[in-house]
């Protein structure tokens, strides 16, 4: 089988169509349908079901983009990792990163990663919208619990969990009370998420509710945290942001959510080789947090 063609075939299906691919990856337009093609015929089956203005994938096409696409980054990465061989990473590396992260963690990573590798200028954007790496021109992106995206390869590089916390001075409701809590909310437009009115955390081998009575409705974790930490109500919060006000009594800890952990993931665009910017900043991540548990990063915050 032609590696070219197949690298080709798993462009064009990742970018949905000839023109699309042929714009991001600066290839002819009739050189990439050529190479299908010839794919095609070489396999004796038909890949893309070809309307006047649509392309979709055969089920046989969609079998084999799923097959080779993640393979075929393997092959890139090792390539350029021996390409690059002892050349010290250097050039422009953009990253976008969610808010939270940004505003506890991004900026003393991004000093000791300048620190280390003083040729490489790098750029942080924070956001919590899904970018279009390839479009806007990101090298990484750090995400939250992100969707399945068969353009992107990753991994998860840290957890966390989420828990109810309060002031000290609010008693926990012990006769099925509504709590006053603190929740957070991007306002109230439409489109906004109702917050939940209870709060099931684990307890033993079963759970427990809380019923909650949301009084302030707040855009940023930093923000509910300091209301909780001001007295306000009762708070949902990532073990990693409280972990210092639970050890000096700032805060007094209710329990663990009943809930999956927060998965942090470091993406890139699998159609593009690991620069040796991009693998260092990786290297960097399992550096900074060798376990990717919710303590380190704590401790990592200080």
């Amino acid at each position: 089988m032609d590696l070219l063609a197949l690298a080709d075939f798993n462009l064009v299906a990742r970018h949905g169509g000839f023109g699309r691919a042929a714009r991001i990856s600066g290839r002819p337009k009739a050189t990439l349908s050529r190479r299908v093609a010839e794919l095609e015929s070489s396999l004796a089956l038909r890949l893309f079901e070809r309307g006047g203005r649509t392309l979709k994938l055969t089920q046989e096409g969609q079998a084999l983009h799923q097959r080779t696409g993640a393979l075929l980054t393997e092959i890139d990465a090792a390539a350029a990792e021996i390409a690059q061989g002892g050349v010290a990473p250097h050039g422009r590396l953009r990253i976008s990163a969610p808010l939270l992260f940004s505003q506890t963690a991004m900026g003393k990573l991004a000093a000791g990663y300048a620190r280390k590798y003083p040729a490489v200028r790098l750029e942080v954007s924070t956001e919590d919208r899904s970018v279009d790496m390839v479009e806007e021109g990101f090298d990484l992106a750090i995400r939250v619990n992100p969707d399945a995206d068969a353009n992107l390869v990753g991994r998860i590089f840290l957890r966390d969990r989420m828990m109810v916390v309060a002031s000290p001075e609010l008693a926990r409701p012990e006769d099925g009370a509504a709590v006053p809590a603190v929740v957070r909310g991007t306002g109230t437009g439409t489109g906004t998420v109702t917050p939940a009115k209870t709060w099931r955390l684990r307890a033993g081998a079963g759970t427990e509710d809380i019923a909650i009575e949301p009084v302030l409705s707040l855009s940023s974790m930093i923000m509910v945290r300091d209301a909780v930490r001001a007295g306000a109500g009762a708070a949902c919060l990532p073990v990693s942001l409280v972990s210092g006000d639970l050890v000096d009594g700032t805060l007094v800890h209710w329990g663990e959510l009943d809930a999956p952990d927060i998965e942090l993931w470091v993406l890139y665009p699998s159609r593009r080789l690991l620069s040796a910017r991009v693998s260092a900043f990786l290297a960097y991540l399992k550096e900074a947090f060798p376990q990717g548990a919710p303590e380190e990063l704590a401790a990592y915050l200080g």
